[in-house]
């Protein structure tokens, strides 16, 4: 059942309200009316409602939903992991007062991380909408300007190799069958762990690959064909254990549920780690390095590899975000792209959502020269808008150097490398350079949280700089 706050004060509540009103944090209090928005509301009560069928009105009470909306708000905010929250929650009276549990116990961290995986990627996208919608209410942004650049976010892997991959798999190949194991009957499944073997074959391979030699290759091609013996057999007998137990050959005489759960892990990493292993060879013992559909972690497998040409990092494991700014530093739009998409491809679709928000298209769109192209910029002058500022690339003619050098144009370029430092805001205040959310759905909603927060700390911003109509008495 859904939780509230609507409730009877408690006798300790007085004093507990006495000390928290001489509290002020500026920032947290703006944010508290911003947050008290009912449709925002409505939309975390609808995230919490669709947990299980009747989980708005049947069960024991969980937490509420603007608790829970205040709650992730903060913990973005403030670059906090979930322990971190329930940690600062319970030892500050500033933060019960601003997520609304004042003198009422605090959940535990595993409560909050199940409860904010509610909202998914749609829902937070409508939290989105609906923020972007309060910011044009109260007229801090008209959509006349657009800037669009792209940025690659981390996933929360380890540096991938195919040495590692391949110890990962063992790992957790070997984990799930020790607990279905764990639950038969006498020793009818019997387990051996290989984690000592596979350490010492991936220091072999790491020290067989600081050398060039012929005899440096030859070890090295020679621990991956062992760590590879020991990757395969594993797999075997989980295949065996897996069919074993879909045709109830395998007596289960312990918890029905522990095996149920290590057969769904099981059903879920056996196809990654046989490619895993395909792409193994193909790279070590075939030397092929481009290998179409390459796993880069067992665990975040919607990974891709982003190359932006950053000369300290010329390449990145994660995925390619968009970002659509407006006036005021607001994100009005942001998109995950499936792999390492061009620029030049995600153009047309930022106008696009641009003028599925406001209505019509912006008069000044601006982007960097990765975005351009002849069609790009015949389009987005087909569309309406009056003043496309993209940098052609390459040795420029005259004519095209001649529109470049324009007032207006040279004004736009000013105005889009400001774009560049809100993807530093996003990625260092706000966390965003790497994702802590697992999975892909994790992945989109950790990002989205980003740009929301960002988005109410800007609008925070924008009305502090407006100035306050005087009344006349």
């Amino acid at each position: 059942m859904i939780g509230s706050t609507s409730r009877q004060a408690s006798l300790f509540y007085f004093a507990f309200a006495k000390e928290v009103a001489s509290i002020r944090d500026l920032t947290l209090d703006e944010l508290d009316g911003l947050l008290k928005d009912p449709e925002l509301l409505a939309l975390s009560y609808k995230a919490l409602g669709g947990r299980c069928q009747r989980s708005k009105d049947f069960g024991r009470p969980g937490i509420a939903p603007d608790r829970l909306l205040r709650c992730v708000v903060l913990k973005h905010l403030k670059r906090w992991s979930f322990r971190q929250l329930e940690y600062e929650l319970r030892h500050s009276l500033l933060y019960r007062r601003f997520t609304c549990f004042f003198e009422d116990p605090i959940p535990d961290f595993t409560s909050f991380s199940r409860s904010f995986g509610l909202f998914g990627p749609e829902g937070t996208r409508h939290i989105h909408e609906r923020v972007i919608q309060r910011a044009q209410e109260q007229k801090l942004i008209r959509g006349r300007k657009l800037r669009v650049d792209t940025t690659a976010v981390e996933t929360n892997i380890h540096y991938p190799t195919d040495s590692g991959l391949l110890a990962d798999s063992l790992r957790v190949m070997t984990r799930s069958l020790k607990r279905i194991a764990a639950q038969c009957v006498g020793n009818s499944l019997q387990v051996v762990d290989h984690a000592r073997a596979a350490k010492y074959r991936v220091l072999e391979i790491c020290r067989a690959a600081k050398t060039f030699t012929d005899t440096g290759k030859a070890q090295l091609q020679n621990s991956y064909r062992k760590l590879l013996d020991l990757t395969r057999g594993v797999k075997r007998q989980a295949a065996a254990v897996l069919e074993d137990l879909r045709s109830n050959r395998l007596p289960i005489g312990g918890n029905l549920l522990t095996v149920l759960k290590a057969e769904a892990c099981l059903t879920h990493y056996v196809p990654l780690v046989e490619k895993v292993i395909e792409q193994t060879e193909a790279r070590v013992f075939g030397g092929q390095t481009h290998y179409e559909g390459k796993i880069l972690s067992l665990f975040e497998e919607h990974t891709a590899v982003i190359r932006k040409g950053k000369p300290d990092k010329p390449t990145e494991f994660g995925r390619l975000v968009r970002l659509d700014e407006v006036e005021n530093g607001i994100v009005s739009g942001y998109d995950i792209a499936p792999g390492n998409e061009s620029d030049q491809k995600q153009w047309i679709p930022a106008l696009e959502n641009h003028r599925e928000l406001f209505g019509q298209v912006p008069r000044l769109a601006a982007a960097d020269r990765g975005f351009w192209n002849t069609q790009n910029e015949k389009q987005a002058l087909d569309l309406g808008v009056k003043q496309v500022v993209l940098p052609a690339r390459g040795r420029l003619s005259a004519k095209r150097a001649e529109h470049q050098q324009q007032s207006w144009f040279q004004r736009g370029q000013g105005w889009r490398a400001g774009i560049e430092a809100r993807i530093s805001t996003l990625k260092h205040p706000f966390a965003m350079k790497r994702a802590r959310y697992k999975g892909e759905t994790g992945f989109e909603r950790y990002v989205g949280w980003c740009v929301i927060t960002q988005n109410l700390v800007a609008m925070i911003r924008a009305r502090r700089k407006t100035p306050v109509p005087c009344r006349s008495g």
